[in-house]
């Protein structure tokens, strides 16, 4: 419960926080850290168990050509457009990744062992392309411990259901409201529906549903700055914790209820909720704010190395640190709103970012990809 307070004494605060039922994953993937065995590396000393990746990752990490040299080399001589060249890289290190957490995979069912590759993010307003996009990725990694990511947009919702009614697993991503987060939900349980009228396995079909939880705080505490007042300045860097305690309440009633019960009696598993955005961006905050104070059985928590090594440094893993704190979860979000903060308007404004944020990152990846093509002697487009 929320109201545990004493310190875990550890010298492994990453094994204490896999513990607790918090499945630690990292936040970021390229061909360097696959080839110098750093993946393999964290799996072994820093109890990581999944991957997750993103445009943005991608776009540092292939946009620098570190790596690709070769792959380019071969993709030029080839003629390819520049998108086919990005999905062959972008899909190579997936499979590579995957193939290195496949014991992970098998030890643990298939709850983990997991690696995540988004949609082209510019199909996030597109049911049908981003349900076809969904499924020529898998296609093209191969290996069962994929996850594809797609949007929490409203088009987003339908491809989700059909996507897992396929049995193909997904990660939801840029998920930032309760209310997106139950449709999420709502839209995993068809589609585990969808899979069950047509015959598949149902223990086959994973899921985790990303709920974002720094950008809540930058985009919040920034609107509680212009207000300037000592009480509203109190409420800095409490409306993420809330929110994503509250997500994980909606969570507990979703797959508490009836609809869920039938499901997993057919041996269906829960959509995890996944903590992403838990590097702090606030170096006013301490660096394991999102990891320390998010402890909850069967969540997952995707970060970016620098926040996994602090954690291994310093977290401090008292037990579970959300359920419980529900009340004072709304209490907060309660008082921001009081402030003439719109809930409602932030996490809109978010997604919206979110998905431009990321449209962004893969057209500076497609540049930088056809000017590597270009480069080789041959013409990418």
């Amino acid at each position: 419960m929320i109201t545990v307070t004493e310190t875990t004494t550890t010298t492994d605060p990453l094994k204490a926080l896999s513990g607790e039922g918090v499945s630690v994953w990292l936040d970021d993937l390229s061909r360097g850290r696959i080839t110098s065995g750093n993946l393999a590396g964290l799996i072994d000393t820093r109890h990581v168990v999944g991957v997750t990746t993103n445009p943005s990752i991608f776009q540092a990490a292939i946009g620098s050509g570190e790596g690709y040299e070769e792959q380019l080399a071969d993709l030029a001589a080839r003629r390819v457009t520049v998108d086919e060249a990005v999905r062959m890289m972008t899909t190579a290190d997936v499979r590579a990744a995957a193939d290195i957490l496949r014991p992970v995979y098998d030890g643990t069912g298939g709850r983990d062992g997991r690696v995540s590759i988004e949609v082209d993010p510019r199909l996030a307003n597109d049911t049908r392309a981003t349900v076809a996009e969904a499924k020529q990725l898998s296609w093209l990694v191969d290996r069962p411990n994929v996850m594809i990511k797609i949007p929490a947009t409203q088009a987003g919702l339908p491809a989700i259901t059909e996507v897992i009614g396929l049995g193909i697993g997904v990660n939801v991503t840029l998920i930032f409201s309760l209310e997106r987060y139950r449709e999420v939900m709502d839209a995993y349980l068809a589609g585990l529906e969808k899979a069950q009228a047509a015959g598949l396995d149902l223990s086959l079909i994973h899921s985790v549903a990303s709920f974002f939880v720094s950008r809540v705080d930058s985009e919040i505490d920034k609107r509680l700055e212009k207000v300037g007042t000592d009480e509203a300045l109190a409420l800095k860097g409490r409306a993420a914790l809330a929110n994503a305690r509250l997500a994980y309440e909606a969570y507990e009633d979703v797959f508490g209820g009836d609809r869920w019960t039938a499901l997993g009696g057919a041996r269906a598993n829960r959509q995890r909720p996944l903590w992403a955005s838990t590097g702090v961006k606030d170096p006013a905050y301490k660096d394991t704010l999102y990891v320390d104070e998010l402890v909850a059985p069967g969540t997952v928590n995707t970060m970016p190395e620098g926040t996994l090594n602090a954690t291994a440094d310093h977290g401090e893993i008292r037990g579970d640190t959300v359920s419980g704190g529900y009340s004072q979860a709304r209490a907060d979000l309660e008082a921001v709103e009081k402030q003439g903060i719109s809930y409602d308007e932030v996490v809109r404004q978010l997604e919206d970012e979110g998905v431009a944020k990321f449209e962004a990152a893969w057209g500076e990846l497609l540049d930088a990809v056809k000017v590597s093509l270009d480069d080789k002697g041959v013409d990418g487009e």
